[in-house]
C-alpha cells in the first residue's frame, strides 16, 4: 500500500514567506516588489505544487532534469506565464534539455558547460538567462567557482561567448554564519555589474534580502519536508 502523504497547508505557508520578505525588505529599506520568491519544488508531490500554483505562485526551481521533464510541460501548458529555475548541477549531455525547458539557469559553474550552453543557445534560437554560482566558502565537495576567478569566469561567459550572465547565485557552506557569504557575493556582483542575486533558502531568506538578495529559493518553508525516498 503507497503511504499517505500529508499535504501541509501551502497557501498559509506561501502567504508566510511572502510576508516575512516583505517584512525583511522594508527594514532594509529596499522595496518588496524587488524581490521574486522561487519555491522550490524538487521531489514534492503533485498535490504541493498545485496548490503552491492555485494560490498564485508562477516562479518555480527544480535540481533535476527528468523529474522536470515530466512535471512541468503539461503544467505550463495550463499556466504559460511559469518560471522554471534550474538550480541544480547541470551535466553537460543534459544541456539540450535544460536549454529547452529552463527560463533562468541558476547554475553556470565551470567553462566546459559554458561553451556547452552557448553552443546549445545558438542552435536553438533559445537564450535563457544565467547566473553564475559561487562557491563563496570554497567547499571542495560543492559545485561553484571560486571568488578569486569569478570575474575571469564572468568575463569569459559574458564577453567571450556572449551568454546572458545577468547575476550570481550562491549556497553558503552550512556550518557557517551566511551574511558573510552573502556580502561577498553582492560585493562580486557590483564589481561586475550584475544587478540579480540568487541567495538564502528556507532557513536564512531573510537575512539574504537585508543583505541585497533580488531572489530566494524557498522549498521546505514552503512546501514542508520532502517525502522520504522509498
Amino acid at each position: 500500500m503507497n503511504e499517505q502523504v500529508a499535504i501541509p497547508d501551502v497557501a498559509a505557508r506561501l502567504a508566510e514567506v511572502r510576508a516575512r520578505i516583505t517584512a525583511a525588505a522594508s527594514a532594509a529599506g529596499r522595496d518588496p516588489a524587488e524581490i521574486g520568491l522561487v519555491a522550490v519544488s524538487k521531489a514534492q508531490p503533485e498535490a504541493r505544487v498545485e496548490a503552491a500554483l492555485a494560490a498564485g505562485q508562477r516562479v518555480f526551481g527544480e535540481n533535476y532534469v527528468q523529474p522536470a521533464l515530466a512535471r512541468w510541460p503539461a503544467l505550463r501548458a495550463q499556466h504559460p506565464d511559469l518560471e522554471l529555475h534550474m538550480i541544480g548541477a547541470i551535466q553537460t549531455n543534459k544541456v539540450p534539455e535544460v536549454v529547452g525547458l529552463f527560463d533562468v539557469i541558476e547554475t553556470l559553474d565551470r567553462p566546459k558547460l559554458a561553451r556547452a550552453l552557448a553552443k546549445e543557445m545558438t542552435r536553438q534560437g533559445r537564450r535563457p538567462a544565467c547566473l553564475v554560482q559561487v562557491n563563496t566558502g570554497e567547499e571542495p565537495q560543492k559545485a561553484g567557482v571560486v571568488p578569486s576567478e569569478t570575474d575571469e569566469f564572468v568575463r569569459l561567459c559574458r564577453d567571450e561567448l556572449g551568454l546572458p550572465v545577468v547575476g550570481l547565485m550562491v549556497i553558503p557552506p552550512a556550518d557557517e554564519e551566511p551574511s558573510p557569504h552573502f556580502a561577498l557575493l553582492a560585493r562580486i556582483a557590483a564589481r561586475n555589474q550584475l544587478g540579480r542575486l540568487s541567495m538564502g533558502m528556507s532557513e536564512d531568506y531573510e537575512v539574504a534580502v537585508r543583505l541585497g538578495a533580488t531572489e530566494v529559493r524557498v522549498g521546505s518553508a514552503i512546501f514542508g519536508p520532502r517525502p522520504a525516498r522509498r
